[in-house]
């Protein structure tokens, strides 16, 4: 289609269609870099095999109770002064809850999701 085909394109009747909270199997896992420079930090994404879709999804946040309140944030990697992973991170909540003791162990875990603030599944830790 021309560049020019598409500034006329006018508005359709269709949503997006949106996929509900489900529990998700965990196919693969990644950590990528997100930002530039010094605002760069590393993130685990998970690719997940949702039951009421055939491609993979992606997510990279976690939903957790800290305290009496319900937090959502990045899975992301953090490490400890001895090079472990930072213990009472979101990322280390979400692995203890998955009964994972690396991030690899994740692979292969059924794990429950849940809709965010912004309308996106991320991974329920509570």
């Amino acid at each position: 289609m021309e560049e020019q085909e598409k500034l006329d394109k006018e508005i359709g009747d269709k949503e997006i269609q949106k996929l509900k909270p489900a529990k998700v199997k965990i196919e693969n896992v990644e950590i990528k870099t997100v930002g530039e420079g010094k605002k760069s930090a590393d993130k685990v994404v998970a690719y997940c095999k949702h039951p009421d879709q055939e491609e993979t999804i992606r997510i990279s946040s976690v939903s957790y109770k800290k305290g009496k309140e319900i937090k959502t944030t990045g899975l992301w990697y953090k490490e400890d002064d001895e090079k472990k992973l930072q213990k009472g991170s979101a990322l280390t909540l979400f692995l203890e809850l998955a009964e994972a003791k690396t991030i690899r162990e994740l692979i292969g875990k059924e794990v429950e999701t849940e809709e965010d603030d912004r309308g996106y599944l991320c991974f329920k830790a509570y």
